[in-house]
């Protein structure tokens, strides 16, 4: 017989203990570890002088930022069907400089995800067109380390108009 079925249920017990305390570090071993706060700080800090670029319609210094190869896509809703934009990055940096409208965009509460030499930025955001409020919707970044940093490779985003108040509040141009 097992010291299980003769020693009582004092055993059991630590031997459940053990078997849920392995599981438990198994578990732990398993799930993605949180990205450290110099690398998470260095990602945001991109998507935020993308977000800056894009307000002082400074190509050059987005051309910092992107690889040029990248592509974005939007996904919105018009007249009940879901509509696919996409464009590239170089297309992008090419039209900054022309646009008429101020335009200014802001994230909060982004999820950031590292793994060596990639990682991603999820995020709400609100969208800001000559200081009046445009749509809102969730921005998701994808970065790529460079030799000469993060840059964002692309990415995908939502376009919304029944939005959520932003808690960043109104924008103070």
């Amino acid at each position: 017989m097992s010291g299980i079925a003769t020693r009582g249920s004092g055993t059991r017990a630590a031997h459940g203990m053990l078997v849920l305390a392995s599981m438990c570090g198994l578990a732990m071993a398993q799930s993605p570890p949180s990205p450290g706060a110099p690398d998470r700080e260095a990602v945001l800090a991109v998507v935020q002088g993308f977000f800056d670029t894009m307000a002082a319609k400074d190509a050059a210094g987005a051309q910092r930022l992107v690889i040029p190869d990248g592509t974005f896509s939007s996904m919105r809703i018009l007249d009940g069907k879901a509509v696919l934009r996409t464009f590239t990055n170089q297309s992008y940096l090419n039209d900054l400089p022309g646009m008429k409208q101020r335009w200014r965009e802001r994230i909060w509460n982004p999820e950031v995800r590292i793994h060596g030499m990639v990682a991603t930025v999820w995020a709400p955001y609100d969208f800001w067109r000559d200081g009046a409020f445009s749509h809102c919707g969730v921005d998701a970044f994808d970065l790529v380390r460079t030799q000469d940093g993060w840059k964002i490779g692309g990415g995908a985003y939502t376009v919304e108009t029944d939005c959520v108040a932003s808690p960043l509040g109104p924008l103070n141009e």
